[in-house]
């Protein structure tokens, strides 16, 4: 039918086709290939309202494209019912007539107050016999056959402009058209359940520092004020060096004054056995003086002993850990108060404060890694040792349980003290639960179920 319409046409007519195929080659974009469509195409038949649609990824027609106007709104009523309209119009043949009594009961009220009573639907195809998009004319006049063949011909141009349009701007919808299709969806369902049957392990993310595991806690040997350190955080000292010392004003203030006694308690002993000898009376008194020197010697023997531990030193080698020393100096401290820890560097280990809302079972003997913020591209290994019975406040004031854990290996990087985030793993379980285990545990508390 196309090609003897087309011999039938007038010269004029046939120019105005090939008009418009020129015009329909020279769009660059699909919304101004639609301009054309609805705008143009008059120029082959008169009509009074025209709309475009275009195929969307999921097979449905969309509102592109109206005559007269430059942008088209698809949630006014008139774009609302039309849309309807073009998908109740089947997409065979490519060229057809409609009058308002072929159209569905409940649209025909609508027709009757937006569109005239004839209508031509012409439906836009691909190279591959794909719809594309479909363009719907409207007239009071009734058309004629020689315009059927025309509106056909230029039609099977304007699908193959879209179709080329819309691969080189937007390829992703043919990809989407075959990732819903029955079959792929069949097959992603397929593979998402058994991928949600990959063996994996439990694991938490917590905040970690490094730690000794067997510090020396050094403590205040007496009741005093501290009066000076000696060292500094994180240095390494030798077995006997000085640590820190209490203030000692007091102490030789109190050893001077018992050295004077003592030298007074001798003067006068002195005096009692030298009078001794002359007066039988004085030789008592001997005994009693005697005594006094002991006890001024015991006084000063004890204050020297408690000046000797007003110093405090190291009892072996090692890292001596502890905060600011200008926080300690000149603060009252009371005997057996730890001041500073002694750790043995080779004996490191991660400390893990891992929050409640986290919390996994954990068995000894659990991997663990630490992430260093110094060194985030190194993680070290180690072995989970214990956990704490109970929660207590981390020191960001979560409650989180206490989890140590032994290096499987020398770490010289990993210095007492440096700080980072450390992976716990625990049991084995299925990727689906461990992708759903957290929301699980979310609607439980919500709805107690």
């Amino acid at each position: 039918m196309t090609g003897g319409a087309i011999m039938r046409a007038s010269v004029p007519a046939l120019g105005d086709l090939l008009h418009l195929e020129k015009r329909a080659f020279g769009a660059l974009t699909p919304q101004a290939l639609g301009f054309t469509i609805v705008n143009e195409t008059s120029v082959l038949a008169p009509y009074r309202q025209a709309a475009f649609f275009t195929v969307s990824a999921l097979g449905k027609l969309a509102l592109a494209n109206a005559s007269g106007l430059v942008s088209v709104s698809d949630d006014t009523p008139y774009a609302v019912w039309i849309t309807q309209l073009a998908n109740a119009i089947a997409d065979k043949p490519a060229v057809q007539l409609m009058e308002i009594a072929a159209a569905p009961a409940e649209l025909v009220d609508g027709w009757q107050e937006w569109l005239p009573e004839h209508l031509l639907v012409c439906n836009l195809y691909g190279n591959d016999s794909t719809r594309v998009g479909l363009a719907i004319y409207a007239r009071d006049d009734t058309w004629r056959e020689s315009d059927l063949g025309l509106f056909e011909r230029i039609h099977e141009t304007y699908g193959y402009c879209i179709q080329s349009l819309t691969r080189t701007r937007a390829p992703w919808k043919s990809f989407v058209k075959r990732v819903t299709s029955r079959r792929s969806v069949v097959a992603i369902a397929a593979i998402a359940v058994l991928a949600m049957l990959i063996p994996v392990r439990l694991s938490a993310i917590a905040p970690a520092e490094v730690v000794a595991l067997s510090a020396v806690a050094i403590a205040s040997p007496q009741d005093g004020v501290v009066g000076a350190f000696h060292v500094q955080p994180n240095s390494s000292v030798k077995a006997g060096d000085r640590l820190f010392s209490l203030d000692d004003r007091g102490l030789e203030s109190r050893r001077a004054v018992a050295t004077r006694a003592l030298q007074t308690a001798r003067a006068d002993a002195l005096l009692a056995q030298q009078r001794a000898f002359d007066d039988t009376k004085s030789r008592g008194d001997l005994a009693a003086a005697h005594g006094r020197v002991k006890e001024k010697e015991a006084e000063l023997e004890l204050i020297d002993g408690t000046l000797e531990r007003v110093t405090v030193r190291a009892p072996a080698d090692g890292v001596v850990i502890f905060g600011d020393a200008n926080d300690w100096i000149g603060r009252p401290v009371q005997t057996g108060e730890r001041i500073m820890q002694l750790a043995d560097p080779r004996d490191a280990g991660v400390l893990a404060w891992l929050p409640v809302a986290d919390a996994i079972n954990l068995d000894p003997g659990a991997p663990m890694r630490l992430f260093l913020h110094t060194q985030p591209l190194n993680p070290m290994s180690a072995t989970l040792l214990e956990t704490s019975y109970q929660p207590v406040q981390s020191p960001a004031n979560v409650s989180s349980y206490r989890v140590r854990g032994r290096f499987e290996q020398a770490t010289p990087h990993a210095r007492i003290g440096l700080r980072g985030t450390a992976r716990v793993s625990g049991e084995w379980t299925v990727l689906g639960y461990y992708l759903l285990r957290r929301p699980i545990a979310a609607v439980r508390e919500w709805t107690g179920l």
